[in-house]
C-alpha cells in the first residue's frame, strides 16, 4: 500500500534506481509513437547536429522515468488519477548508452476542492543522467486518497 495524502510532507524526496537507455528503446519508441524524426533514426544526419549522434525522444525519456517511479510504491493503491504535467523542460539530450534516474520531490500538497476524500500532491520530477546532470524537469500533479475523510 502506498502513502496517503496525509503521509506526504512538502520537501520529501524519493530517489529511483537507474536504467540505461538502449538503442532498442529508441527504435521501438519510434515504431510505437510513429516519430521517425531524423534526430532519432538517421545516424548520418544526426552526426552533423549539435548532439553528434542520434538521441532518444524526449517523450521516451519521460516515459522511462514514469516507469522508474513505479517501483517506489509511494502511490500504490492510493493514487486516484494523474492530473497533469506543468512547466516541463527538456534540458539535455539523452543518447543510447546514457543511464538515467529520477528524483521526486513533494513540492506542494493541498486539499481537493471537489473531493473530501482526496488531496492533491505536486511532485517536482528531475530526471538525471549518469553525470548527475538534469536532463528533464517538471511538475506532476496527482490526486491521492486520504486516510481520514474530513
Amino acid at each position: 500500500m502506498g502513502l496517503f495524502f496525509e503521509d506526504f510532507k512538502e520537501g520529501d524526496v524519493f530517489k529511483t534506481k537507474s536504467r540505461t537507455v538502449t538503442e532498442t528503446d529508441i527504435v521501438m519508441f519510434s515504431g510505437l509513437s510513429g516519430d521517425y524524426n531524423a534526430l532519432h533514426t538517421n545516424e548520418e544526419f544526426a552526426k552533423n547536429t549539435e548532439h553528434g549522434t542520434r538521441i532518444a525522444h524526449g517523450m521516451l525519456v519521460l516515459s522511462i522515468a514514469t516507469g522508474l517511479m513505479y517501483p517506489l510504491g509511494i502511490t500504490d493503491e492510493t493514487a486516484i488519477g494523474f492530473l497533469g504535467i506543468n512547466e516541463f523542460k527538456f534540458l539535455r539530450s539523452v543518447k543510447a548508452g546514457n543511464t538515467i534516474r529520477v528524483e521526486v520531490k513533494i513540492s506542494e500538497k493541498r486539499e481537493s476542492k471537489s473531493r473530501k476524500d482526496a488531496g492533491i500532491i505536486i511532485r517536482e520530477i528531475s530526471i538525471l543522467n549518469q553525470k548527475d546532470e538534469i536532463v528533464q524537469r517538471g511538475m506532476f500533479a496527482l490526486l491521492v486518497n486520504k486516510k481520514i475523510i474530513s
